[in-house]
């Protein structure tokens, strides 16, 4: 399991996800398929009736929707709990899993009590390799922008005080992104048309059948808006296809409504076959944005909202980023306003920036700039700049590496509010993997690697640990010595690789002030001569 960037808006771990589950799963480890097994046992439906159960068990409808709920501990013996707080002390950080492995050995070790913590890329990841491991294809799938819609009425309504800050009004949310599960099954309980990948999720966040797990959800049925399909497609359709409604509350206590250009569902991706490249998979979940057959989706749904005509503005505003933001350095954001009109605007500018964790909590300031008379002047753009400090956003970031713009525009003459907002991602610094040597089968094998320290001040307290399905049994670690600022981290550590054929070495860097900075390598092993 784990955690790849692939531009500024998508967090590294999150499709991390996608390809270490992809490929460093456990299911052909030593005891995996015993614990899967053992997972089946221990879930409700298998205590309350044996047999029942055991004669249901050649149902992959079934069995994902069994796995869904026992990966989490929710309502069960399951395999993980989930925390969102930030506070891991009497566990182990989300971020810090390099693999199922030794979070499926750890649940068996400890008498089947839930290991402290996972979040959803950690649930989907767990969840890929029990399924492969049952025999039911799988793969993990993220979306961006993802709502989590709590009431089944498709809409996430947000709101704001006059200064930007959201008030906490509605339980819904939109997640920076979300991981969940594919799985690939006939659907004969559900007659034609349904087939092939279903959407399973064992995050647990709202209860299906009074049992905290989700799908599978037909993700055909997803693209057609047919929400009275089984399993628990109302929820997963909001996820990709919800209307957001902004309110901006006023000393007066009145909402008045903000126009903005968010969209829910973005990038859906998954891991390609054969390579770590990004696979974008949105057209299986929804039809293009605009579209006669977006229109009739939303038509069958009844998102009466996303039907009504959008409002039209004198003036637009849009955020613009740098390419890369790397962690330890200052960078430039920017807020366009756009005067589409003749004559002259003067607005309010409120742009702001804050950090943000990857379910929607919103955290400390670390830049503002408000701008109380900015001119625009007639059928052009204005571009203002805003400064994002280290020294500001490190004493406040979270361990997502997020933060989150908002251009909130005041225009005078006309009294629109217009809202921009967008997630960006802090790059962690890269980690230089090198094989030594010619990597064989039951060959001790070293590998070096390289870490240059990006930030103004020394690391101490410094690490290396290194994983690999096949490749070695459990975790190696190697402390290091502390390294100054623009300094490099280097150590060897060495395996021995008990299967051949392409492997993925993951590599984990931890120190006082970066933690949880991975990276990865494939690595050919050539089988051993008879």
């Amino acid at each position: 399991m784990n955690l790849v960037c692939l531009s500024s808006s998508i967090p590294r771990y999150s499709f991390f996800g996608s390809i270490l589950s992809s490929e460093v799963t456990a299911e052909f480890e030593s005891g995996i398929l015993d614990i899967c097994l053992d997972l089946l046992d221990k879930s409700k439906t298998f205590q309350n009736d044996k047999d029942k159960d055991c004669s249901r068990r050649n149902n992959p409808v079934y069995i994902s929707r069994i796995v869904s709920a026992m990966v989490n501990c929710n309502d069960d013996d399951g395999i993980l709990m989930g925390r969102w707080d930030n506070n891991y002390g009497d566990g182990i950080s989300p971020l810090q899993w390099m693999g199922s492995v030794k979070i499926l050995r750890n649940w068996r070790n400890q008498s089947c009590q839930p290991v402290r913590y996972g979040q959803c890329w950690v649930f989907g990841a767990v969840a890929c390799t029990v399924l492969r491991c049952l025999g039911i294809p799988t793969r993990v799938v993220t979306n961006f922008s993802s709502a989590h819609d709590t009431n089944g009425n498709l809409i996430i309504e947000r709101y704001l005080d006059e200064t930007g800050k959201e008030i906490k009004k509605s339980k819904d949310s939109i997640w920076n992104f979300h991981v969940w599960d594919e799985c690939w099954m006939a659907r004969p309980d559900l007659g034609k048309g349904y087939d092939g990948w279903q959407a399973v999720d064992p995050t647990p966040q709202e209860r299906s059948e009074g049992v905290y797990c989700c799908g599978p959800a037909p993700v055909q049925a997803i693209r057609e808006g047919d929400i009275k399909v089984k399993y628990d497609l109302p929820f997963v359709f909001a996820e990709v296809n919800a209307d957001v409604i902004y309110w901006m509350q006023r000393r007066d206590g009145k909402d008045e409504k903000v126009v903005h250009s968010s969209v829910i569902g973005k990038s859906i991706s998954t891991k390609s076959v054969g390579s770590d490249a990004r696979e974008d998979i949105t057209y299986h979940y929804k039809y293009p944005e605009g579209s006669e057959e977006e229109r009739r989706v939303f038509e069958k749904a009844d998102l009466q909202n996303k039907l009504a005509q959008k409002p039209v503005t004198d003036l637009e505003v849009k955020i613009k980023v740098v390419e890369a933001m790397k962690y330890g350095c200052d960078f430039n954001v920017s807020a366009v306003i756009v005067n589409k009109t003749s004559s002259d605007r003067v607005c309010r500018l409120m742009f702001c920036a804050r950090t943000i964790s990857y379910n929607g909590e919103i955290g400390n300031e670390c830049g503002m700039k408000d701008l109380l008379n900015l001119e625009i002047p007639a059928n052009q753009e204005k571009s203002v700049p805003l400064r994002v400090l280290y020294n500001k956003y490190c004493t406040t970031m979270t361990e997502d590496n997020l933060i989150k713009l908002m251009a909130i525009l005041f225009e005078y003459k006309s009294k629109d509010i217009m809202l921009a907002t967008r997630s960006i991602v802090i790059d962690n610094p890269d980690i230089k993997i090198k094989i030594l040597g010619e990597p064989g089968q039951f060959k001790k094998v070293g590998a070096e690697v390289t870490l240059k320290n990006p930030l103004p001040v020394p690391l101490t307290n410094c690490s290396f640990t290194i994983e690999g399905a096949g490749l070695t049994e459990g975790q190696v670690c190697e402390n290091i010595t502390d390294i100054d600022k623009n300094q490099e981290a280097k150590a060897k550590l060495y395996f021995t690789p008990r299967q051949s054929g392409m492997r993925k070495l993951v590599v984990e860097f931890n120190s006082n002030k970066l933690q949880n900075v991975k990276g990865y390598r494939n690595v050919i092993i050539a089988p051993v001569r008879r």
